[in-house]
């Protein structure tokens, strides 16, 4: 089950990051829609309603997720940039996968709305000065996050859920 879980491997907290490795984040974010309408292309409705493990979500739900996850995302990062180290709120994931769009919903409502996010989010992040990877707001599990941390954290969570996608593919042969 692990294995499902996490396909790419658990997230890493970044640790004195460079330059380079803010930049691989930024195209991550950069590349995520592209891979994640390759991830999803050519499947039928009855495959976009499969879980991609036991009691995990289905590919429909993961796909409306990713969206959902990274618009909180890119507005904590607003939020950092805008207010001094500002209290965010958190979101019941569980509950917005099970909202009616998310389980039925086409796909083609979610992909266009993450491709556009995540170009605007790409150009916000290409405008950051070293010191601003540093600010910070405050989440309520989490403490204090960095700018540094939180990309770095939704250039993974792209990649590890389109991730749950093409290892079910290619477990199911599709």
């Amino acid at each position: 089950m692990e294995d499902l879980r996490y396909p790419i491997g658990r997230f890493e907290r970044p640790e004195n990051a460079t330059r380079e490795v803010r930049q691989q984040w930024i195209e991550a974010i950069e590349s995520a829609p592209g891979q994640l309408q390759q991830a999803v292309a050519g499947l039928s409705q009855e495959q976009l309603d499969t879980p991609y493990r036991p009691r995990g979500w289905t590919i429909r739900q993961v796909v409306h997720h990713i969206t959902d996850s990274h618009l909180n995302g890119y507005v904590r990062t607003k939020w950092a940039l805008t207010e001094d180290n500002p209290a965010i709120k958190t979101y019941e994931q569980n509950r917005w996968a099970e909202s009616p769009e998310a389980r039925t919903g086409d796909v083609e409502l979610s992909l266009p709305l993450l491709e556009s996010l995540h170009g605007r989010w790409s150009v916000l992040l290409r405008s950051f000065e070293p010191e601003t990877w540093s600010q910070t707001f405050q989440h309520p599990d989490w403490g204090t996050v960095s700018l540094d941390f939180n990309v770095a954290l939704y250039a993974w969570h792209g990649a590890h859920h389109i991730a749950h996608i093409t290892t079910l593919r290619k477990r199911k042969g599709w």
